[in-house]
């Protein structure tokens, strides 16, 4: 129905209220219009809606809409239906070119100008990936672009201020982890004892960073009444057995006369940085209290192990 003036006491015949009520909610023509239209007065608080097969256009002219009238066109059809400024003026924020079923309401704020905003439901983004893995970035800002997954140990990046997969060019890695049964070994003239646990690699670069923790289960003791500490060490050669040099030691005290069958459990976590890229072995020995006295230091039944985990290139 049409915008109307009421008069005091009139009476509304069914047909009026009927067409009022599908006007308040956005009921469209009985019949649409199949070719293009030009706005008429009769159009305010109406449905205007197009089916067409072929492109048409809405044209919107001056003086014939008042500020706060409003017109809802639709587009039932296949063609494109473009709401077209006449004499007027029109803007908008989304597009005054309607596809099939999409629509808007033209609104206005003066006799000569109208806002049209756009309800049309397009198809939306674009989804450009093709294969299990993908991801999607935006790319110029605002345009969905492809990244493709990558291979096998390739890490996520940014190059050139988009993301990309690229292989890493270093990291930790754990070289060789070491849990081997031990034999005893026994001294009595020498205060250091080999337990039997060693490991050797092989560093990358001169300075990578070696991260080395080790758990060490064993029994120890000594021959005299009194007790005494014996200390658990890591050591290093970079050359021969011979050179070895302590990297670092853990006390333990109250070690007891007699058969060694007191189990010391200690750890030791340490970062060393080797000083040449040759082979370096690492070794966890015991020492006791004196040279005099003999002193054993054995593997328990308990577990034991070296990891070594070389951080760098």
């Amino acid at each position: 129905m049409a915008k109307q003036t009421f008069t005091t006491g009139q009476v509304l015949t069914a047909a009026q209220m009927t067409s009022l009520q599908q006007t308040a909610m956005g009921g469209g023509s009985t019949t649409a219009k199949t070719t293009s239209y030009v706005l008429v007065a009769a159009d305010a608080g109406t449905t205007v809606a197009m089916n067409a097969a072929g492109s048409t256009t809405i044209t919107v002219n001056t003086s014939l809409f008042s500020a706060g009238d409003s017109v809802f066109i639709q587009n039932w059809g296949a063609g494109t239906c473009t709401v077209t400024a006449g004499t007027a003026t029109v803007t908008t924020h989304g597009s005054l070119a309607l596809g099939q079923w999409e629509g808007g309401t033209l609104y206005f704020t003066s006799s000569s100008a109208a806002i049209f905003f756009d309800i049309s439901q397009s198809a939306g983004m674009t989804n450009p990936m093709t294969t299990t893995g993908d991801t999607i970035y935006s790319s110029s800002g605002s345009t969905p672009a492809r990244l493709g997954i990558g291979s096998t140990g390739q890490v996520l990046t940014v190059a050139s201020g988009i993301p990309s997969w690229a292989t890493p060019a270093g990291g930790a890695k754990v070289l060789q982890v070491i849990n081997t049964a031990y034999s005893t070994a026994t001294s009595g003239t020498t205060s250091y004892v080999d337990s039997g646990i060693t490991a050797t690699i092989t560093p990358t670069l001169n300075t990578s960073k070696i991260l080395i923790f080790t758990t060490v289960s064993l029994q120890s003791s000594r021959s005299s009444s009194t007790n005494t500490p014996v200390n658990v060490q890591l050591q290093r050669a970079t050359t021969t057995i011979a050179n070895y040099d302590t990297r670092q030691w853990n006390y333990i005290d109250g070690l007891p006369s007699g058969t060694p069958t007191t189990s010391l459990v200690t750890t030791l976590i340490y970062m060393d940085s080797p000083a040449t890229t040759s082979a370096t072995t690492y070794k966890i020995r015991g020492q006791g209290p004196e040279t005099t006295s003999a002193f054993t230091f054995q593997p328990n039944s308990g577990p034991s192990a070296m990891v070594l985990m070389e951080i760098g290139a």
